[in-house]
């Protein structure tokens, strides 16, 4: 079973914890993670660019001259695409880019990245951040303390505090376990995981 360090906000070892090796030491296999990330950024899409068909357009009720004798060619609608104001052919139309990836697909994604950034000894644990009070430069040192400006930081539950220290930091994220996704744990140098994420990942992955 792999092993690692659990931390204190000055980068001292107060612990360890064992890791569970069917989530945290999956082989590496890149076409997973490049199915999931691509099926993420296809969900983040809006697909709200869209055109007027002849249908839809406004006018049209009226011939706008007679069919033969003007010398003109034949006209029926001003709604006709070759007009300007009329309908577009073939233009975008409002769509969901979304799709889904088999559930069994995403949690090996996801047991990859986590693996991957253990071996590349880009994870840590950290017991907590000690704060006391919402203060993002206490924060900002623990990180530092870490060299872990540019990181994903993954909670177990929900904490208040924590979140409105770190969330107007550029370079960090604040997600809780349940809501960890493969696009993020790549996005980030450094994945860090406080003590109470561990076991919620584990139980959700295993």
């Amino acid at each position: 079973m792999p092993t690692i360090d659990i931390l204190d906000a000055k980068k001292q070892k107060v612990g360890d914890v064992e890791l569970s090796e069917k989530v945290f030491d999956a082989p590496l296999k890149a076409h997973l993670l490049h199915e999931v990330v691509v099926w993420q950024l296809a969900c983040r899409r809006s697909g709200n660019a869209h055109t007027k068909t002849r249908s839809e357009v406004r006018g049209g009720g009226r011939k706008p001259w007679r069919q033969k004798g003007t010398g003109r060619a034949r006209a029926g609608t001003r709604r006709s695409p070759l007009w300007r104001g009329g309908g577009t052919t073939f233009g975008p139309r409002k769509r969901d880019y979304g799709y889904r990836p088999p559930k069994k697909v995403r949690k090996a994604a996801l047991r990859v990245a986590l693996s991957d950034k253990l071996r590349e000894e880009q994870m840590l644990v950290l017991r907590d951040f000690g704060l006391t009070e919402i203060k993002t430069k206490v924060a900002l040192e623990v990180l530092n303390n870490l060299e872990s400006t540019n990181t994903l930081v993954v909670t177990g539950s929900a904490n208040e505090m924590l979140e409105k220290s770190l969330r107007n930091l550029p370079k960090v994220k604040l997600l809780k376990a349940d809501g960890l996704n493969v696009y993020d744990i790549l996005k980030y140098d450094r994945l860090l995981l406080m003590e109470d994420a561990v076991q919620p990942i584990e139980e959700a992955l295993a």
